[in-house]
């Protein structure tokens, strides 16, 4: 029988077609003869190999039978009744268990038997059933809450992070999905968005009640007279410098029916007291222009809060610098700016980016390792997401058992189920063999033992 089954297989087609191809079909890596990998190659001598030692008890049995049958009509003695019994039964068990394997798989002895070759019709089936299957039993989110709660992923997840090693690692795999994303991104694009976003937050914000606040905090800490010093100090240098040029230009602004004298001496005067004037206000902090630059500052600062027309104005102001070309280039080269500072640091490893957030990984890790309470936090996120996830993508998930079962081949898959089950199948004949064989002793016993 099982060599009318290896003639049946032999003289069907291969998978060797685009069927075995398939993405969605059985693994055929390292194909060998036929189209099967190595260790399908491997199972199905195993498969042979049982099918031979469970046809060979058939055998056996069956040769039993006959001779115990010839003793017993030969007048062999009562033995040869018990023997024969148990033959006989051993050969429906045998006979039995050989028709439900088979059928599992083909058709007995090729004839189209009523429920038989139930792989390959039911393939389909099958799968769906076995699809649905995963779905209430593996996806549910009950299972799926049980199972993470019982693993302790906080508590694992904080010891291995705060190995150093492990820190490292995970540091390198940031930094290299950070230089990664920051490659496929088109400069253009982030540009673009980063200025939109900003042109649109500075047009929906008022900035003058802000600025107000920020200068009125500035000039009651003093904060201004730093820059004041600065501009006279500054002042005086130029002044000091461009002393001639000062001169001619107060000069060049005097009527022409002046005389020249009179007009040089005008400029030395005005130039004096304007050097005078800058060193006594950059000398002197109580001079008379620094206190009317705090009033001014002062009311500056209270009329951009409170000053309905000043508001204005700086609001005009800031949509005029924001529709400005300049604005956005410069916007568009601080990102580019940005950007190379941050793969530059993503690519060092001992940047003070990669350092941080290396030594931020090994705090965390100790945390989570020692705080019950961050434990919990953890892990209630990782178990609201999975389980928003298998929630959300329960039928996408199964369907991918559901259509990977339904593209594969029949026949093909049929083969390969068997070349892994298989071995297992023919101890079903064998132990059918023997338990039949013992079952029709015992009867038989039974039977001679009422009837003596």
């Amino acid at each position: 029988m099982d060599r009318m089954e290896e003639t049946e297989q032999a003289q069907r087609p291969g998978p060797t077609g685009p069927a075995s191809g398939r993405a969605g079909g059985p693994s055929v890596t390292a194909p060998g003869p036929g189209g099967e990998n190595l260790a399908d190659q491997e199972r199905r001598r195993g498969v042979r190999r049982m099918k031979t030692t469970a046809t060979g008890l058939l055998l056996f049995v069956a040769l039993l039978y006959v001779l115990a049958k010839w003793a017993q009509s030969s007048g062999a003695g009562g033995w040869a009744g018990y023997l024969a019994a148990a033959a006989e039964a051993g050969m429906v068990g045998a006979l039995a268990d050989w028709f439900a394997v088979t059928a599992l798989f083909r058709h007995p002895l090729g004839l189209p038997i009523p429920h038989t070759a139930i792989i390959p019709t039911k393939k389909d089936q099958l799968g769906a059933s076995l699809g649905e299957f995963v779905g209430e039993n593996f996806l549910s989110p009950e299972v799926v809450r049980a199972r993470l709660h019982s693993l302790g992923i906080g508590g694992r997840l904080g010891s291995w992070l705060a190995e150093p090693a492990h820190a490292d690692r995970v540091t390198a795999e940031l930094a290299t999905a950070l230089r990664g994303a920051l490659t496929v991104l088109r400069d253009s694009d982030v540009q673009a968005v980063v200025g939109e976003a900003i042109t649109r937050r500075a047009e929906a914000v008022e900035v003058a009640p802000g600025i107000g606040k920020a200068l009125e905090k500035v000039v009651a800490d003093g904060g201004h007279r730093r820059i004041v010093d600065l501009v006279c100090v500054k002042a005086h240098d130029w002044l000091i410098t461009h002393g001639t040029s000062v001169m001619d230009a107060v000069q060049g602004g005097a009527p022409g029916w002046t005389p020249r004298f009179v007009d040089r001496k005008v400029g030395e005067r005005v130039y004096k007291e304007l050097l005078r004037f800058i060193t006594e206000m950059r000398d002197m902090p109580s001079h008379p222009a620094r206190g009317a630059v705090d009033r001014f500052l002062t009311d500056f600062a209270a009329d951009l809060q409170s000053d309905g027309e000043t508001r204005e104005r700086v609001e005009r102001l800031k949509s005029e610098i924001l529709g400005r070309g300049e604005v956005q280039d410069v916007i568009a080269s601080a990102w580019s700016a940005i950007r190379t500072m941050i793969i530059a640091a993503a690519e060092d490893e001992r940047s003070e980016l990669r350092l941080r957030v290396r030594s931020s990984l090994i705090s965390l890790g100790s945390r989570l390792a020692t705080d019950g309470r961050l434990q919990a936090k953890v892990e209630s996120w990782i178990e609201s997401a999975l389980v928003y996830v298998v929630t959300t993508y329960r039928t996408e998930i199964t369907s991918l058992i559901t259509d990977t079962v339904a593209g594969w081949d029949a026949e093909h898959t049929s083969r390969k189920i068997e070349a892994h089950i298989g071995r297992d199948l023919q101890f079903i004949r064998i132990n059918g063999t023997v338990v039949g064989a013992l079952a029709g002793l015992l009867i038989y016993t039974i039977s001679q033992a009422l009837t003596g």
